[in-house]
């Protein structure tokens, strides 16, 4: 055996270290999760978003009705308006409500109404005799005495609604007068043109006020 082989031999056997826990250096650190919430934190949470749910789910139905009802009415009206007067009677359910009692004899009769949430209108025009206006205001309980010579009361707002030329003009023998009543009953504009005096012309606005 050669000196070479000798020192071979003699040399003790390495193995590589072995990985793991011990020593200083190959130890990654980790960090404790959090504990779950308990069963009384659930129940705030779910008690909080319930009452959230009960208090604004109801108010924010609340403001989209009141803002689609005001839409609605105010398109309803938009579009009543842009129709213009229909001619002919209205029906005796609306004559009732808005207490129009067109008198029989009349001819030229022409309606528009017009609803929204807060108000409702109707707007009628009709001619008639002498005998059937003084009948007409007597059904709505008053008379001629009580229109004012030269007094229009349908509003300029008003009878642009519908295209009414009221008081305007060199021609016109005007006369008008408010008839009231208690509500829920209709507040009357009533405008009288008396240029044909054997056949004046009724122009009248009935408000109903919810």
């Amino acid at each position: 055996m050669t000196m070479a082989d000798r020192t071979t031999t003699a040399l003790p056997h390495q193995t590589a270290p072995a990985s793991g826990d011990g020593g200083t250096g190959g130890g990654v650190g980790t960090t404790a999760a959090a504990p779950p919430p308990g069963p009384s934190t659930r129940r705030r949470i779910l008690t909080l978003l319930i009452v959230v749910l009960l208090i604004g789910i109801p108010a924010g139905y609340l403001a989209i009705s009141a803002d689609q009802s005001r839409d609605s009415g105010k398109e309803k009206e938009d579009k009543a308006a842009a129709a213009g007067l229909t001619d002919g009677w209205p029906s005796k359910v609306t004559r009732r409500i808005y207490d129009v009692p067109i008198p029989h004899s009349s001819h030229d009769i022409a309606y528009f109404e017009t609803n929204s949430w807060k108000v409702s209108r109707l707007y009628v025009q009709f001619t008639t005799s002498e005998e059937g206006l003084d009948r007409f205001l007597g059904k709505i309980g008053t008379s001629r005495a009580q229109l004012d010579q030269g007094r229009v009361t349908v509003t300029p707002k008003e009878a642009a609604t519908v295209g009414w030329k009221i008081g305007s003009g060199p021609d016109g023998d005007w006369a008008g007068m408010v008839n009231t009543f208690p509500k829920p009953q209709p507040v009357q504009h009533i405008t009288v043109d008396f240029e044909h005096k054997h056949h004046p012309k009724v122009y009248l606005v009935s408000t109903v006020t919810p």
